[in-house]
């Protein structure tokens, strides 16, 4: 019985070998090509625009903290207990302001990113369809995944073309 299992092994292996062999494959780069796309680039114009008063507001009040704690560190030892906790306490202050706006400028952005990519994903489907369709390939991999492929297999370029039609 095991040799007969050997046998019917060897000779799926026999056929498999030569349906691998067959088997075209190619590889993009899905966010290079993407963020590399006319689109992505209209769209971070137009994040930068949106966001641009957030950001000059987290970076003033960043500014602010750290003009604060050098303030504490050069003038601290001078000063009485009230007015260190005082300027302390400020400086808290502006650490948790600091805080709350980055975090709150970071969690919009990463959504207005998200709905990016989903709004793009029908666009980026369609084009690696087509890409399958023109090179005759079985498939596609992300280039994360794959560790050397031929220059000739790299279809990113391809993909940048047809997401900027």
């Amino acid at each position: 019985m095991s040799r007969f299992s050997v046998v019917v092994a060897a000779v799926l292996m026999a056929f498999a070998i030569p349906a691998a062999a067959e088997t075209r494959i190619g590889v993009v780069d899905l966010r290079q090509a993407l963020f590399s796309s006319e689109d992505a680039k209209s769209f971070s114009e137009t994040l930068k625009k949106d966001f641009a008063g957030d950001e000059a507001k987290v970076r003033e009040v960043q500014e602010e903290a750290r003009t604060l704690k050098e303030r504490l560190e050069k003038d601290g030892a001078m000063m009485n207990e009230s007015e260190r906790k005082k300027l302390a306490g400020e400086f808290q202050e502006k650490v948790k302001e600091f805080n709350f706006l980055k975090q709150r400028l970071d969690s919009t952005v990463a959504q207005r990113k998200q709905q990016f990519l989903e709004s793009a994903r029908p666009d980026v489907d369609a084009a690696v369809k087509e890409l399958l369709d023109e090179n005759d390939l079985d498939l596609i991999l992300p280039s994360e995944a794959v560790v050397y492929v031929k220059p000739e297999m790299n279809l990113t370029s391809q993909l940048l073309e047809k997401l900027n039609r």
